[in-house]
């Protein structure tokens, strides 16, 4: 459209009119700029001008738009200006991420073994090493492209699944309405937004009738609030009532959420929970490989006088096969595939490691509304108290005939709903009129003619005290006194009341005077439980969960509620946090209050967040479901963040998973599915590090015993077999734990150190037995000439490789290895693996490598010989897990629901130290999250920052300049929701 022809009228002068729209409407108001001069950040700098305020004309003027909309040209034209509704998503080059992989301290390891193999191992009239070099190169080449391809698939899959959810939006093009994703708005679109919508970006009221919005999360206020022609309305409020159009004034990274996100973005980058968990195997490995380096080092040259090739060859060994290098790849698949089966479950991965906390979680934080009930409100029909000869049935039909049956709020909702057929709410009369409700009056009114007989009659519902007032018929003092303890009553069980009242009008007008009102009932309404909810919670409390209920609510409510689904009613108001003097006879301290309690009422955002944070610090896993906007803070708190269906955008953008079924019932399923997962990774866990500690010290004390040279070759394949076995676990059918699971590295270390050296010894003994005696020959299998024997070098490796890798059956199960069958793809792996193992043993005469066949009886007896020392291994399971369970129970944080002493306290803040740090530093803002400063990242990225309450990360930001940001304290307010998610909708891509 033309740009408007605008009068020399300063902007000064007109700044009066503009910051007050309701002010001066007779007034003339004018720019004097020109719009299509100005640039987007011209356009929202607020000492220029101020969109939120100024009056809508010179809003219109500056956008150049008009209530008719844009054209579909237009739009697209500002898109490119504007950018899109949301975020700039950062796109990863495939080519770096590829690479990304070979980019962590085990993978530097083994570069530098693929160095030593090509740059130091030569001379002395020998070549370079190029086989082991080759060998290690396709290793981790191999790596990097399973990861690589896991890693894009679990990325797409999640990108197409957030996609779904993408919300959307009614916007004018070309003049007409049409239905569109809320990305592609733009600056001047006009919308349409009603009940139950949220709000897609910030806007201006052209239209409003009778609108009010839910900006509670937004600006404290409790209640909606009711918005006229010239108010703004922000991104990710919610439509509670009427309906409006409005004005997109800003959008992206030009709202006010947009513009504060992006200064938060990436800040406090830090490792995350796994990557710590990573970090320490890894490094656990690497020290136990650097000190036998160091001792084979001053054993090998100044103690044997070894040559220098002779000598780097056995430091090869140690560095390629102690070192697991497919541990982030392994790691990685088993997340990624993880989260594709909880997906089948209806449960979206948003944040890959969210997978292994969700194993370990102690306490569920659910809030009540629309994730334990239903989030309707209904009328409980059984206990409708009557005060007149009417039946309960027909109290109903009186209070549905005062109740809109289009248009609805939650009341007239329930009412209508609570006949046998909804119908009956009009059937048989006709409305002459009717009265909706108002805060002032707080009733309905109908009036109506009954077609039956051609009667007019009034009816009204409302609050009890209205109605009671407004009752001057059959109102005695008996009946005034029921009603009174019947609504102390309800109030008691955490049911609201709803009073009926009726008379008829003589005159048949619709203004003529009635009889007078009579009451006639009174409606207990509540919010009932999902029919699952129940069930529900005794799965998580079988499964070592103890459930909490946050709500908003009213005390009674809550315990009624809690009362119904069987998780206790032990509750208290949340005001009680802050006011640690009233807890006399309740508790010894807030933290005990907290850890005792089946939940809390009147619960605002900051005590949401600061009760996840007090049982953090109590050494608890916390999970928190929530849907609303109100929630979104505690889900961004909590170890792990679960919107549940229907969720609100900020609550989605908050959370680590997002359900998309009803009701909590899915979560129980990925309590199971992550537990899991965490078995699979735990077993790979105390595999690979045992196979570190074994191939370190087997091949370093048969050096220093009897000077076997073992070739670097063999080791490479047995560390490519190996892998390629291990990538089966991610599959591996495990029983999941009975209680929460948690990493105890000091459990995973002991079991690596025993089941590593009971392997070492396995061949130690098997190497004497050949050596000192004829045991095997007397068997037929053929003598060997020496201690380093081409065939010798074969034998040991097959008894290396079928042992080492049957410990995996010991690892993943709880009992006897017979009793828990390993998934079909693990068996396979397995059997291919030794069958390859074997021919290699059998019948490899690779002169490079310096092996040569050893025949079938050799093979024989090498299989014998294992199977005979496998079958102890469970034993020495038992041992272990005996030894270590007594440790266990002491380091336990304190049960929910007992008593905390300050020992217990301490002890659980220390034993949980590490994963509370990682916890508070997850960035919500990423969906597939970067790799950032991680070297351990499980090759799904976590990009993770400092995960404090999203306004004071804002607020305590220091510029460029070295000075303090500061804004608004309204605007502060609305800050504490993490609002800059719901208005960027980063829910398919990285938006640091």
């Amino acid at each position: 459209m033309s740009a408007p022809q605008y009068a020399e009228k300063a902007l000064a002068s007109s700044s009066s009119s503009a910051t007050h729209p309701h002010h001066g409407a007779e007034e003339a108001v004018t720019l004097n700029v020109d719009p299509n001069t100005l640039t987007v950040a011209d356009l929202y700098d607020k000492e220029k001008f101020d969109l939120e305020t100024m009056d809508n004309k010179l809003v219109f003027q500056l956008l150049q738009c008009g209530p008719e909309g844009l054209t579909q040209a237009e739009a697209e034209a500002r898109i490119h200006k504007f950018g899109p509704n949301r975020l700039p998503e950062k796109k990863i080059n495939p080519i770096l991420q590829f690479l990304s992989f070979m980019w962590n301290p085990l993978s530097w390891v083994m570069e530098a073994a693929a160095i030593v193999a090509i740059g130091l191992s030569n001379g002395q009239g020998e070549a370079p090493d190029w086989q082991d070099f080759v060998g290690i190169v396709l290793l981790l080449l191999g790596n990097s492209c399973i990861g690589y391809y896991e890693e894009r698939g679990a990325g797409k899959a999640v990108e197409a699944l957030m996609a779904a959810l993408a919300p959307q939006c009614t916007v004018k093009r070309d003049g007409k309405w049409e239905t569109m994703e809320a990305a592609n708005l733009v600056p001047g679109d006009i919308i349409c937004i009603g009940i139950g919508d949220v709000v897609p970006a910030d806007s201006r009221m052209v239209v409003a009738n009778n609108i009010k919005i839910d900006q509670a999360a937004l600006t404290g206020e409790s209640l909606p609030v009711g918005k006229d022609i010239g108010d703004e309305v922000f991104s990710g409020s919610t439509v509670k009532q009427g309906e409006a159009e409005a004005m997109v004034i800003g959008t992206g990274l030009n709202t006010f959420f947009g513009r504060a996100a992006s200064l938060v973005a990436g800040a406090n980058e830090g490792m995350g929970h796994l990557q710590q968990v990573l970090a320490k195997i890894g490094n656990f490995c690497i020290f136990s490989i650097a000190i036998f380096l160091v001792a084979e080092i001053f054993v090998m040259y100044p103690g044997f006088k070894y040559r220098y090739r002779r000598g780097m060859n056995n430091l090869l060994v140690l560095l390629i096969g102690g070192i697991p290098i497919a541990m982030p790849t392994v790691l990685s698949v088993t997340l990624a595939i993880g989260a594709k089966q909880l997906a089948e479950h209806k449960a979206i991965v948003t944040r890959i490691s969210a997978i292994e906390e969700l194993a370990g979680v102690t306490i569920l934080c659910s809030d009540k509304t629309g994730t334990l009930t239903l989030n309707e409100l209904t009328i409980k029909i059984d206990a409708i108290k009557q005060y007149s000869d009417i039946s309960a049935e027909d109290i109903l039909l009186f209070s549905a005939y005062a109740s809109r049956v289009e248009n609805q709020d939650a009341i007239d909702k329930s009412v209508v709903e609570s006949l046998h057929d909804v119908s009956l709410a009009r059937q048989g009369i006709e409305v002459l009129d009717f009265v909706p409700f108002n805060p002032v009056d707080k009733r309905t009114q109908v009036t109506y003619r009954r077609l039956a007989d051609n009667t007019v009659h009034r009816a009204s519902k409302g609050m009890s005290q209205i109605i009671q007032e407004l009752c001057t018929r059959d109102m005695t003092p008996e009946v005034e006194a029921q009603l009174h303890a019947d609504v102390d009553m309800f109030a008691q069980r955490g049911l609201r009341a709803l009073a009926v009242a009726e008379e008829s009008v003589p005159s048949g007008t619709v203004d003529g005077e009635g009889t007078g009102f009579r009451l006639i009932g009174l409606l207990p309404i509540f919010d009932p439980p999902r029919h699952d909810t129940k069930e529900t919670i005794e799965r998580a409390i079988d499964l070592g969960v103890h459930v909490k209920m946050i709500t908003g609510d009213q005390l009674a409510i809550a315990k009624e509620t809690g009362r119904d689904l069987g998780m206790g009613d032990t509750m208290y108001k949340a005001s009680i946090l802050n006011k640690p003097d009233e807890l006399a006879g309740i508790a010894d301290s807030v933290d005990e209050l907290v850890l005792r309690a089946d939940g809390f009422a009147g619960v605002y955002p900051e005590h949401k967040y600061e009760i996840v944070e007090r049982l953090q610090n109590l050494g608890h896993m916390v999970a928190m479901t929530g849907d609303g906007v109100n929630d979104a803070p505690a889900l961004a708190k909590a170890n792990v963040g679960v919107a549940v269906a229907d969720a609100s955008d900020a609550a989605r953008s908050a959370a680590d998973i997002v359900l998309t079924e009803a009701g909590l019932s899915t979560i129980i399923e990925a309590f199971i599915h992550s537990r899991i997962i965490f078995q699979r990774m735990r077993n790979y866990a105390i595999y690979t590090c045992s196979v570190t500690i074994r191939v370190v010290t087997t091949f370093s004390i048969l050096v220093f015993a009897f000077k076997f040279d073992f070739p670097p070759f063999l080791v490479l394949i047995l560390a490519i077999i190996n892998d390629g076995t291990m990538m089966t676990i991610s599959t591996d059918r495990v029983k999941p734990s009975r209680h929460p699971n948690s990493w105890n590295l000091k459990e995973i270390f002991s079991y690596a150190i025993v089941y590593g050296c009971y392997l070492t010894l396995s061949t130690l003994v098997f190497f004497v037995v050949i050596d000192k005696t004829n045991f095997f020959q007397r068997h037929g299998c053929k003598a060997f000439t020496n201690h380093n024997d081409f065939s010798l070098h074969s034998v040991i490796y097959l008894q290396v490789s079928i042992l080492s890798q049957g410990l995996i059956f010991v690892t993943r199960s709880q009992g006897f290895f017979f009793t828990e069958r390993p998934s079909t793809f693990l068996m396979l792996a397995f059997v291919v693996a030794q069958l390859v193992a074997t021919f290699i043993t059998v019948y490899a005469n690779w002169g490079f490598t310096h092996i040569s066949g050893a025949g079938w009886h050799w093979a024989g007896a090498v299989w014998i010989w294992d199977i005979v020392w496998f079958i102890p291994l469970d034993f020495v399971k038992f041992g272990m897990a005996g030894v270590i369970e007594r440790f266990a129970v002491a380091r336990s944080p304190p049960t929910p629901g007992e008593p905390v002493t300050h020992e217990q306290v301490e002890l659980a803040r220390q034993r949980t130290r590490m994963s509370m740090d990682a916890a508070q530093s997850v960035n919500r803002i990423s969906t597939i999250p970067s790799r950032g400063a991680s070297y351990y990242a499980p090759n799904l990225h976590d990009h993770v920052s400092s995960r404090r309450n999203f306004g004071s990360r804002v607020k305590q930001l220091i510029t460029k300049s070295g000075k303090n940001l500061t804004m608004d304290g309204n605007e502060l307010r609305r800050l504490q929701s993490t609002q800059a998610q719901a208005a960027s909708r980063v829910l398919g891509g990285n938006s640091t």
